[in-house]
Protein backbone atom coordinates (compact mmCIF):
# COMPACT_ATOMS: atom_id res chain seq x y z
CA UNK A 1 0.00 0.00 0.00
CA UNK A 2 1.60 3.26 -1.18
CA UNK A 3 1.53 5.92 1.54
CA UNK A 4 2.49 9.61 1.37
CA UNK A 5 3.91 10.96 4.62
CA UNK A 6 4.63 14.56 5.65
CA UNK A 7 6.17 14.24 9.09
CA UNK A 8 7.27 17.79 9.90
CA UNK A 9 4.62 20.49 10.26
CA UNK A 10 3.55 23.07 12.85
CA UNK A 11 0.37 23.83 14.76
CA UNK A 12 -1.30 27.16 15.45
CA UNK A 13 0.81 27.40 18.62
CA UNK A 14 4.00 28.05 16.66
CA UNK A 15 5.14 31.54 15.73
CA UNK A 16 4.38 32.80 12.23
CA UNK A 17 1.83 30.03 11.75
CA UNK A 18 -1.77 30.18 10.59
CA UNK A 19 -4.24 30.46 13.47
CA UNK A 20 -6.30 27.86 11.61
CA UNK A 21 -3.69 25.09 11.89
CA UNK A 22 -5.93 22.92 14.03
CA UNK A 23 -6.78 19.22 13.86
CA UNK A 24 -10.03 19.86 11.97
CA UNK A 25 -8.28 21.71 9.13
CA UNK A 26 -5.28 19.40 9.07
CA UNK A 27 -7.61 16.44 8.69
CA UNK A 28 -9.48 18.04 5.82
CA UNK A 29 -6.62 19.48 3.81
CA UNK A 30 -4.19 16.57 4.20
CA UNK A 31 -6.58 14.41 2.21
CA UNK A 32 -7.09 17.14 -0.40
CA UNK A 33 -3.33 17.13 -0.87
CA UNK A 34 -3.14 13.33 -0.87
CA UNK A 35 -1.27 12.82 2.41
CA UNK A 36 -1.84 9.53 4.24
CA UNK A 37 0.42 10.06 7.28
CA UNK A 38 0.84 13.47 8.87
CA UNK A 39 3.11 14.60 11.67
CA UNK A 40 1.24 16.46 14.40
CA UNK A 41 4.02 18.94 15.05
CA UNK A 42 4.48 20.85 18.31
CA UNK A 43 3.77 18.07 20.81
CA UNK A 44 5.93 19.98 23.29
CA UNK A 45 3.33 22.75 23.62
CA UNK A 46 1.02 22.00 26.59
CA UNK A 47 -2.16 23.28 24.94
CA UNK A 48 -1.54 21.45 21.66
CA UNK A 49 -0.69 18.31 23.65
CA UNK A 50 -4.03 18.66 25.45
CA UNK A 51 -5.93 19.18 22.19
CA UNK A 52 -4.34 16.14 20.57
CA UNK A 53 -5.05 13.90 23.56
CA UNK A 54 -8.70 14.89 23.53
CA UNK A 55 -9.24 14.56 19.77
CA UNK A 56 -6.97 11.78 18.49
CA UNK A 57 -7.47 8.08 19.08
CA UNK A 58 -4.83 5.39 18.67
CA UNK A 59 -5.39 2.89 15.85
CA UNK A 60 -5.01 -0.77 16.85
CA UNK A 61 -1.84 -0.44 18.94
CA UNK A 62 -0.05 1.02 15.92
CA UNK A 63 1.35 4.01 17.83
CA UNK A 64 -0.37 6.11 15.18
CA UNK A 65 -3.55 8.13 15.63
CA UNK A 66 -6.67 9.22 13.77
CA UNK A 67 -9.27 11.95 14.00
CA UNK A 68 -12.27 11.80 11.63
CA UNK A 69 -10.72 10.76 8.33
CA UNK A 70 -10.43 6.99 8.55
CA UNK A 71 -7.44 6.61 6.23
CA UNK A 72 -5.36 9.55 7.54
CA UNK A 73 -2.87 8.67 10.27
CA UNK A 74 -1.07 11.04 12.63
CA UNK A 75 2.41 10.54 14.04
CA UNK A 76 3.35 12.44 17.21
CA UNK A 77 6.12 14.85 16.19
CA UNK A 78 7.73 18.08 17.31
CA UNK A 79 10.58 20.43 16.42
CA UNK A 80 12.83 22.15 18.92
CA UNK A 81 15.56 24.75 18.53
CA UNK A 82 18.96 24.35 20.21
CA UNK A 83 21.15 27.44 20.64
CA UNK A 84 24.51 26.90 22.31
CA UNK A 85 28.27 27.26 21.89
CA UNK A 86 30.64 24.52 20.78
CA UNK A 87 34.16 24.72 19.49
CA UNK A 88 34.30 28.49 20.08
CA UNK A 89 31.33 29.12 17.80
CA UNK A 90 27.66 29.82 18.40
CA UNK A 91 25.47 26.99 17.12
CA UNK A 92 21.79 27.15 16.22
CA UNK A 93 20.20 23.96 14.99
CA UNK A 94 16.67 22.61 14.72
CA UNK A 95 15.78 18.96 15.27
CA UNK A 96 12.59 17.01 14.60
CA UNK A 97 11.49 14.42 17.15
CA UNK A 98 9.21 11.44 16.48
CA UNK A 99 7.56 9.74 19.47
CA UNK A 100 5.52 6.51 19.59
CA UNK A 101 2.77 7.50 22.04
CA UNK A 102 1.45 10.14 24.41
CA UNK A 103 3.12 8.60 27.45
CA UNK A 104 6.56 8.92 25.84
CA UNK A 105 5.69 12.49 24.81
CA UNK A 106 4.73 13.27 28.40
CA UNK A 107 8.13 12.03 29.60
CA UNK A 108 9.94 14.06 26.91
CA UNK A 109 8.05 17.19 27.94
CA UNK A 110 8.68 16.57 31.64
CA UNK A 111 12.41 16.40 30.96
CA UNK A 112 12.37 19.50 28.73
CA UNK A 113 10.55 21.40 31.49
CA UNK A 114 13.62 20.92 33.67
CA UNK A 115 15.50 22.91 31.00
CA UNK A 116 13.07 25.72 30.29
CA UNK A 117 9.55 26.74 29.29
CA UNK A 118 7.36 25.00 26.74
CA UNK A 119 4.28 27.22 26.73
CA UNK A 120 5.47 30.24 24.72
CA UNK A 121 5.98 28.64 21.29
CA UNK A 122 5.27 25.40 19.45
CA UNK A 123 8.96 25.24 18.60
CA UNK A 124 10.67 26.00 21.93
CA UNK A 125 14.29 27.12 22.26
CA UNK A 126 16.82 25.57 24.63
CA UNK A 127 20.45 26.30 25.44
CA UNK A 128 21.89 22.81 25.82
CA UNK A 129 23.88 20.85 23.20
CA UNK A 130 22.48 18.27 20.79
CA UNK A 131 24.44 15.50 22.49
CA UNK A 132 22.56 16.09 25.74
CA UNK A 133 19.23 16.02 23.93
CA UNK A 134 19.91 12.68 22.27
CA UNK A 135 21.35 11.03 25.37
CA UNK A 136 18.36 11.99 27.53
CA UNK A 137 15.71 11.15 24.94
CA UNK A 138 17.26 7.75 24.34
CA UNK A 139 17.09 7.11 28.10
CA UNK A 140 13.33 7.75 27.89
CA UNK A 141 12.70 5.45 24.93
CA UNK A 142 14.80 3.87 22.20
CA UNK A 143 11.72 4.16 19.97
CA UNK A 144 12.15 7.93 19.77
CA UNK A 145 13.64 9.15 16.51
CA UNK A 146 15.69 12.36 16.29
CA UNK A 147 16.31 13.95 12.89
CA UNK A 148 18.24 17.17 12.16
CA UNK A 149 15.70 19.45 10.47
CA UNK A 150 16.28 21.22 7.10
CA UNK A 151 19.92 20.25 7.41
CA UNK A 152 21.39 22.91 5.10
CA UNK A 153 19.47 26.05 6.11
CA UNK A 154 22.09 28.78 6.82
CA UNK A 155 21.07 29.67 10.38
CA UNK A 156 19.27 26.64 11.78
CA UNK A 157 20.54 23.69 9.75
CA UNK A 158 23.10 21.28 11.17
CA UNK A 159 25.26 21.82 8.05
CA UNK A 160 24.24 25.44 7.51
CA UNK A 161 26.73 28.16 6.60
CA UNK A 162 25.96 30.50 9.51
CA UNK A 163 25.83 28.41 12.67
CA UNK A 164 26.07 24.78 11.69
CA UNK A 165 28.75 22.11 11.70
CA UNK A 166 30.89 20.54 8.97
CA UNK A 167 29.61 17.04 9.73
CA UNK A 168 26.88 15.21 11.63
CA UNK A 169 29.54 13.64 13.84
CA UNK A 170 30.94 17.03 14.85
CA UNK A 171 27.54 17.93 16.24
CA UNK A 172 26.38 14.69 17.86
CA UNK A 173 29.79 13.17 18.72
CA UNK A 174 29.33 9.85 20.59
CA UNK A 175 25.54 10.13 20.20
CA UNK A 176 25.76 9.95 16.40
CA UNK A 177 24.95 6.24 16.67
CA UNK A 178 21.36 7.25 17.46
CA UNK A 179 21.00 9.53 14.40
CA UNK A 180 19.67 7.61 11.41
CA UNK A 181 18.42 10.33 9.06
CA UNK A 182 18.60 14.00 8.14
CA UNK A 183 15.99 16.19 6.49
CA UNK A 184 17.01 17.64 3.14
CA UNK A 185 14.96 20.86 3.44
CA UNK A 186 13.48 22.82 0.57
CA UNK A 187 16.79 24.25 -0.68
CA UNK A 188 18.53 20.91 -1.21
CA UNK A 189 17.57 17.59 -2.74
CA UNK A 190 19.09 14.10 -2.35
CA UNK A 191 21.40 14.50 -5.36
CA UNK A 192 23.10 17.42 -3.60
CA UNK A 193 23.46 15.42 -0.37
CA UNK A 194 24.87 12.42 -2.25
CA UNK A 195 27.95 14.52 -3.01
CA UNK A 196 29.08 14.10 0.62
CA UNK A 197 30.36 10.60 1.35
CA UNK A 198 30.01 11.36 5.08
CA UNK A 199 26.22 11.35 4.63
CA UNK A 200 26.04 7.87 3.09
CA UNK A 201 25.20 6.30 6.45
CA UNK A 202 22.13 8.51 6.94
CA UNK A 203 18.72 8.25 5.31
CA UNK A 204 17.44 11.37 3.59
CA UNK A 205 13.88 12.33 4.46
CA UNK A 206 11.78 15.17 3.11
CA UNK A 207 8.95 17.05 4.81
CA UNK A 208 7.13 20.31 4.23
CA UNK A 209 7.82 22.11 7.56
CA UNK A 210 4.55 23.86 6.72
CA UNK A 211 3.07 26.71 8.75
CA UNK A 212 -0.28 26.64 6.96
CA UNK A 213 -2.52 23.87 5.66
CA UNK A 214 -2.77 25.11 2.07
CA UNK A 215 -1.85 22.55 -0.57
CA UNK A 216 1.05 24.66 -1.83
CA UNK A 217 2.60 24.30 1.64
CA UNK A 218 1.48 20.99 3.19
CA UNK A 219 3.01 17.99 1.44
CA UNK A 220 5.18 20.07 -0.89
CA UNK A 221 7.90 17.66 0.27
CA UNK A 222 7.07 14.18 1.50
CA UNK A 223 8.17 10.57 1.92
CA UNK A 224 6.54 7.68 0.07
CA UNK A 225 6.31 4.28 1.74
CA UNK A 226 4.90 0.87 0.82
CA UNK A 227 3.90 -0.85 4.06
CA UNK A 228 1.86 -4.00 4.67
CA UNK A 229 0.73 -2.55 7.98
CA UNK A 230 0.73 1.13 8.89
CA UNK A 231 2.49 1.46 12.24
CA UNK A 232 4.95 3.85 13.85
CA UNK A 233 7.57 1.09 14.05
CA UNK A 234 7.23 0.15 10.39
CA UNK A 235 7.65 3.77 9.29
CA UNK A 236 10.68 4.34 11.49
CA UNK A 237 12.24 1.01 10.45
CA UNK A 238 11.72 1.83 6.77
CA UNK A 239 13.62 5.08 7.27
CA UNK A 240 16.41 3.52 9.32
CA UNK A 241 16.97 0.49 7.10
CA UNK A 242 16.48 2.26 3.74
CA UNK A 243 14.64 -0.75 2.42
CA UNK A 244 13.75 0.26 -1.16
CA UNK A 245 10.77 -2.08 -1.12
CA UNK A 246 9.30 -0.12 1.80
CA UNK A 247 10.81 3.37 1.46
CA UNK A 248 10.03 3.99 -2.21
CA UNK A 249 11.12 7.60 -2.79
CA UNK A 250 10.90 11.15 -1.53
CA UNK A 251 9.08 14.06 -3.11
CA UNK A 252 11.22 17.19 -3.39
CA UNK A 253 10.52 20.64 -4.70
CA UNK A 254 13.17 21.91 -7.10
CA UNK A 255 15.87 23.02 -4.61
CA UNK A 256 16.02 26.36 -6.42
CA UNK A 257 12.48 26.94 -5.10
CA UNK A 258 13.80 26.97 -1.52
CA UNK A 259 14.39 30.24 0.31
CA UNK A 260 18.12 29.70 0.77
CA UNK A 261 19.34 27.97 -2.38
CA UNK A 262 21.56 30.77 -3.71
CA UNK A 263 23.62 33.45 -1.96
CA UNK A 264 22.33 36.97 -1.57
CA UNK A 265 20.85 39.84 0.39
CA UNK A 266 17.10 40.15 0.60
CA UNK A 267 17.11 43.84 1.60
CA UNK A 268 19.46 44.70 -1.25
CA UNK A 269 17.59 42.58 -3.82
CA UNK A 270 20.87 40.84 -4.62
CA UNK A 271 20.91 37.18 -5.65
CA UNK A 272 24.02 35.32 -6.81
CA UNK A 273 25.10 31.85 -7.82
CA UNK A 274 28.08 30.44 -5.90
CA UNK A 275 30.33 31.24 -8.88
CA UNK A 276 29.19 34.86 -8.90
CA UNK A 277 29.48 35.33 -5.14
CA UNK A 278 33.04 34.00 -5.19
CA UNK A 279 33.94 36.71 -7.71
CA UNK A 280 32.92 39.36 -5.17
CA UNK A 281 34.50 37.49 -2.22
CA UNK A 282 31.04 36.83 -0.74
CA UNK A 283 30.54 40.56 -0.16
CA UNK A 284 27.31 42.24 -1.21
CA UNK A 285 28.06 44.70 -4.05
CA UNK A 286 25.22 46.93 -2.83
CA UNK A 287 25.82 47.38 0.91
CA UNK A 288 29.36 46.00 1.32
CA UNK A 289 28.36 43.47 4.02
CA UNK A 290 28.84 39.69 3.86
CA UNK A 291 26.25 37.84 1.78
CA UNK A 292 24.01 35.18 3.26
CA UNK A 293 25.63 32.06 1.85
CA UNK A 294 23.08 29.61 0.52
CA UNK A 295 22.81 25.86 0.31
CA UNK A 296 24.33 25.34 -3.14
CA UNK A 297 27.53 27.15 -2.08
CA UNK A 298 27.65 25.25 1.21
CA UNK A 299 27.27 21.88 -0.51
CA UNK A 300 30.14 22.77 -2.86
CA UNK A 301 32.21 23.72 0.17
CA UNK A 302 31.75 20.35 1.90
CA UNK A 303 31.39 18.00 -1.07
CA UNK A 304 34.01 15.33 -1.80
CA UNK A 305 32.23 13.99 -4.90
CA UNK A 306 31.33 15.39 -8.28
CA UNK A 307 27.78 16.17 -9.34
CA UNK A 308 25.84 13.16 -10.50
CA UNK A 309 27.21 10.59 -8.04
CA UNK A 310 24.56 8.18 -6.72
CA UNK A 311 25.34 5.94 -3.70
CA UNK A 312 24.40 2.27 -4.05
CA UNK A 313 21.80 2.33 -1.26
CA UNK A 314 20.26 5.68 -2.19
CA UNK A 315 16.50 6.11 -1.97
CA UNK A 316 15.24 7.70 -5.23
CA UNK A 317 13.39 11.00 -5.39
CA UNK A 318 10.91 12.81 -7.61
CA UNK A 319 11.04 16.55 -8.16
CA UNK A 320 7.65 18.31 -8.04
CA UNK A 321 6.32 21.80 -7.50
CA UNK A 322 2.82 22.26 -5.98
CA UNK A 323 -0.07 22.56 -8.40
CA UNK A 324 -0.97 26.07 -7.24
CA UNK A 325 2.56 27.24 -8.04
CA UNK A 326 2.14 26.02 -11.61
CA UNK A 327 -1.23 27.72 -11.99
CA UNK A 328 -0.01 30.98 -10.44
CA UNK A 329 2.94 31.10 -12.86
CA UNK A 330 0.71 30.39 -15.85
CA UNK A 331 -1.83 33.05 -14.85
CA UNK A 332 0.93 35.44 -13.68
CA UNK A 333 -0.75 35.90 -10.32
CA UNK A 334 -0.52 34.72 -6.69
CA UNK A 335 -1.28 31.22 -5.42
CA UNK A 336 -4.16 32.36 -3.22
CA UNK A 337 -6.20 34.15 -5.93
CA UNK A 338 -9.69 32.98 -6.92
CA UNK A 339 -8.50 32.03 -10.38
CA UNK A 340 -5.81 29.68 -9.06
CA UNK A 341 -7.97 28.26 -6.27
CA UNK A 342 -10.90 27.68 -8.61
CA UNK A 343 -8.84 25.76 -11.19
CA UNK A 344 -7.11 23.74 -8.49
CA UNK A 345 -10.40 22.82 -6.79
CA UNK A 346 -11.92 21.76 -10.12
CA UNK A 347 -9.06 19.37 -10.87
CA UNK A 348 -8.92 17.95 -7.35
CA UNK A 349 -12.67 17.37 -7.29
CA UNK A 350 -12.36 15.30 -10.46
CA UNK A 351 -9.15 13.39 -9.68
CA UNK A 352 -9.25 13.02 -5.89
CA UNK A 353 -6.08 14.70 -4.64
CA UNK A 354 -3.34 17.07 -5.74
CA UNK A 355 -0.61 14.44 -5.54
CA UNK A 356 -2.63 12.14 -7.76
CA UNK A 357 -2.87 14.92 -10.35
CA UNK A 358 0.81 15.74 -10.19
CA UNK A 359 2.02 12.12 -10.28
CA UNK A 360 -0.51 9.87 -11.94
CA UNK A 361 -3.40 11.27 -13.98
CA UNK A 362 -2.94 10.58 -17.68
CA UNK A 363 -2.33 13.47 -20.03
CA UNK A 364 -5.40 12.72 -22.15
CA UNK A 365 -7.66 12.80 -19.08
CA UNK A 366 -6.22 16.13 -17.98
CA UNK A 367 -6.87 17.59 -21.44
CA UNK A 368 -10.57 16.85 -21.08
CA UNK A 369 -10.83 19.10 -18.04
CA UNK A 370 -8.31 21.93 -18.32
CA UNK A 371 -6.32 24.08 -20.73
CA UNK A 372 -3.47 22.77 -22.86
CA UNK A 373 -0.86 25.03 -21.21
CA UNK A 374 -1.87 23.75 -17.76
CA UNK A 375 -1.61 20.13 -18.92
CA UNK A 376 1.79 20.86 -20.43
CA UNK A 377 3.01 22.39 -17.16
CA UNK A 378 1.76 19.40 -15.13
CA UNK A 379 3.56 16.94 -17.43
CA UNK A 380 6.77 19.01 -17.46
CA UNK A 381 6.57 19.19 -13.67
CA UNK A 382 6.15 15.41 -13.48
CA UNK A 383 9.20 14.97 -15.70
CA UNK A 384 11.32 17.48 -13.73
CA UNK A 385 11.66 19.83 -16.70
CA UNK A 386 10.44 23.11 -15.21
CA UNK A 387 12.85 25.98 -14.54
CA UNK A 388 13.04 27.96 -11.33
CA UNK A 389 14.79 31.24 -10.60
CA UNK A 390 16.67 30.35 -7.37
CA UNK A 391 15.54 31.61 -3.98
CA UNK A 392 17.98 33.40 -1.68
CA UNK A 393 18.24 34.91 1.83
CA UNK A 394 14.65 34.09 2.82
CA UNK A 395 13.06 34.73 -0.61
CA UNK A 396 11.34 31.79 -2.31
CA UNK A 397 12.43 30.82 -5.80
CA UNK A 398 10.17 31.70 -8.72
CA UNK A 399 8.88 29.37 -11.39
CA UNK A 400 9.92 30.68 -14.82
CA UNK A 401 7.53 29.83 -17.64
CA UNK A 402 9.67 31.37 -20.41
CA UNK A 403 13.43 31.59 -20.90
CA UNK A 404 13.47 35.30 -21.75
CA UNK A 405 12.46 36.30 -18.22
CA UNK A 406 15.22 34.21 -16.70
CA UNK A 407 17.86 35.47 -19.14
CA UNK A 408 16.96 39.10 -18.52
CA UNK A 409 17.32 38.60 -14.77
CA UNK A 410 20.75 37.04 -15.17
CA UNK A 411 21.96 39.79 -17.49
CA UNK A 412 20.82 42.54 -15.15
CA UNK A 413 22.63 40.81 -12.28
CA UNK A 414 25.86 40.60 -14.27
CA UNK A 415 25.67 44.33 -15.04
CA UNK A 416 25.09 45.03 -11.37
CA UNK A 417 28.16 43.00 -10.35
CA UNK A 418 30.35 44.82 -12.91
CA UNK A 419 29.37 48.15 -11.37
Amino acid sequence: MKLFADLHIHSHYSRATSKNMNIENLDKHAKIKGIDILGTGDFTHPLWFKEMKSLLREVDDSNLYQYKTKDLYYMLTAEISLMYSQGGKGRRIHVVIFAPNFEVVRQINDWLLTKGRLDYDGRPIFGFPATELVENLMSISKDIMIIPAHAWTPWFGILGSKSGFDSIEECFQDQTKHIHAIETGLSSDPSMNWRLSSLDKFSLVSNSDCHSYYTWRMGREANVFDLNKVTYKNIVDAIKKRDKNKFLYTIEVDPAYGKYHWDGHRNCNVSMSPKESRKVNKICPSCGKPLTIGVEYRVEELADRKEGFVPKNAIPFKKLLPLSELLAAIYNTQVFTKKVLGESEKLIKEFGSELNILLNVEENKLKLLTKEKIVKAIIQNREGKLKVQPGYDGVYGKLIMNDSEKISKQESLKKFIKK
